[in-house]
């Protein structure tokens, strides 16, 4: 019967038709199937193709091959992109320590699933698979897989298969340590946001401040001289002298002392910028009827924009216009001279409204233009990715030489290009639904791939005594975030929701980070630890898959 043979015989047809089904299933059922709110989310996918490969559905060994390489780049790539313009930064003053303290969870579970392997006899590449599902981790099992087959040259399914039994609890496991660490504790959420809300350093917000100056220093000061006078970044837009000229000021302009003036600066430099003066309410459009400022956003869409400083577009002197802050990514930046632009950044600026009309121009501000998804920046790095990931290195210590890979590759050259592609004039920019459209498609045709590679040994290795690879995940999952976790809230003295957001972070655990997030609806801790050691994890994560196979093998 001819649909017989469509779901259970060979071919193109039937490999695409097999592979669409099982992400589909996998799909509805991450949607679908919830308990007390916790998912697995896509990871559905895994358990569908191997239940469909179970059942006697296959892939054509070429389409499998490719869907599963193709995925992983295409998952991995966009990750690298999303991190990339951050990964750098992460390291400064504030995250150096999260950093560590995420780090150390990824050698920690890479020496327990060592040490696990060693005395139960599971071999390293089996017990490689189990710590990657036991810390929910995709890009780090595509790496162990690439990394196995390459040296042996034939694919090893129970990689799959640890990770597979280890995964369900391993996503229990994240959320269980953020509840024990609660516990041992004694934390109360409510008496843990008055000590968030009383701390020093909190999150940058950029503010503006309308102050009368009063200090006597400012006398006769220029505009560009305020930061020698209070070491801080600001910004001044307005001014309005003593007999009610209003004028937009530029470095040059001269200040005095009881001209009522608009700052703009960082949030954490309010004391500093109210020495200057006193606080004042100023109503400034109605100060001066023939100046007509007006404050707009400007959304840089030319490519030629991408990677100049603010200071090079020459706004103030081009169009009498003042840029007090960028928006980027959802973060809202300070309009320094030094801030270099990107594609996407939407700009606030104040001038009068034909000049801002002309900046608009003059930076694109076409938000149509940003709809079309840059493939050529996206193919030319997957190109370098692989030439990168396909370079063999010699290292001491092995008998093999060591590659990238194809996710190590694809991820590095990927976070270079985020980083650094606006200096090099690259355009980078893809919007937030077309990176997720890339990841999402990437990961659903890696997972489904890997599951009818594993499906016909899962149930047979399950049964065989496989199940116990899930009480070794749960030691791998739990043991490492316990002990940072606890030594990062007790001799770090961490707020809780850091504390969380680190535990998220090191495990790459969207549903960990949901629940952290949802403890607090007062403060953002949370969601800035997991993406201050997101793109370190990340990186850490499918370099250790590497090692794990190239050393232990």
């Amino acid at each position: 019967m001819w649909l017989q043979n469509l779901f259970f015989g060979e071919g193109i047809a039937h490999s695409i038709l097999v592979l669409a089904l099982a992400i589909a299933a996998g799909i509805f059922l991450g949607a679908k199937l919830k308990i007390k709110g916790i998912t697995l989310g896509i990871t559905w996918i895994l358990f569908c193709a191997i239940a469909c490969s179970h059942f006697g559905m296959t892939l054509d060994p070429l389409v499998e091959s490719f869907a599963k390489d193709l995925g992983l780049i295409l998952f991995v790539y966009s990750i690298g992109l999303q991190v990339g313009p951050s990964f750098f930064s992460s390291f400064g003053k504030d995250g150096l320590s999260l950093n560590l303290l995420a780090t150390t969870i990824v050698v920690l579970g890479c020496v327990t699933a060592y040490v696990i392997s060693r005395v139960s006899g599971v071999d390293i590449a089996t017990m490689t698979g189990v710590l990657f599902g036991a810390v929910t981790n995709t890009p780090g099992l595509g790496a162990a897989q690439q990394t196995f087959q390459d040296i042996t040259g034939v694919a090893n399914p129970n990689i799959a298969s640890g990770y597979a039994m280890a995964y369900p609890l391993g996503v229990v496991g994240i959320l269980f340590s953020l509840m024990v660490i609660k516990w041992v504790f004694g934390i109360k959420l409510d008496k843990e946001e008055d000590r968030v809300k009383t701390e020093k350093g909190e999150e940058k917000h950029v503010e503006h401040y309308d102050l009368t100056l009063t200090n006597a220093q400012v006398e006769g000061i220029r505009v560009r001289d305020l930061k020698l006078l209070t070491h801080v970044n600001v910004i001044v837009t307005r001014r309005l002298d003593s007999e009610g000229n209003e004028t937009m000021p530029d470095a040059d302009t001269i200040l005095h002392v009881g001209d009522k003036v608009r700052f703009v600066s960082d949030q954490e430099n309010e004391k500093t910028i109210l020495l200057l003066g006193s606080q004042t309410d100023v109503e400034w459009e109605e100060k001066e009827k023939d100046v007509h400022l007006v404050n707009r956003h400007i959304i840089v869409t030319k490519p030629k924009i991408n990677g100049k400083r603010i200071s090079d577009l020459k706004v103030r002197e081009a169009f009498q216009i003042t840029v007090t802050r960028v928006r980027r990514a959802g973060i809202e930046l300070l309009a320094t001279p030094e801030l270099q632009l990107q594609m996407g950044d939407r700009l606030t600026v104040v001038g009068e409204k034909e000049a801002v009309e002309k900046l608009g121009k003059a930076l694109g501000n076409s938000t149509k233009k940003l709809d079309a998804p840059n493939l050529a920046s996206l193919f030319c790095g997957i190109v370098l990715g692989v030439l990168l990931g396909s370079v063999p290195l010699m290292l001491p210590g092995l008998s093999q030489p060591f590659k990238f890979g194809l996710a190590g590759g694809s991820l590095i050259i990927a976070i270079i290009i985020g980083a650094f592609g606006p200096k090099w004039h690259i355009v980078t920019y893809t919007t937030s639904s077309a990176n997720l459209m890339i990841r999402e498609i990437g990961i659903a045709l890696f997972l489904a791939s890997v599951g009818f590679g594993a499906g016909k040994s899962f149930v047979p290795t399950l049964l065989d005594g496989g199940y116990v690879w899930i009480g070794y995940g749960v030691i791998i999952t739990l043991l490492p975030l316990l002990i940072v976790g606890i030594f990062a809230r007790w001799y770090m003295k961490l707020d809780y929701f850091t504390v969380m957001g680190l535990i998220a972070g090191s495990t790459t655990d969207p549903p960990a980070l949901a629940y952290a997030t949802s403890q607090s609806s007062l403060n953002d801790r949370a969601a800035v630890a997991y993406s201050t050691v997101y793109p370190l994890t990340m990186f850490l994560r499918v370099l250790t898959g590497q090692m794990m196979i190239m050393f232990f093998i």
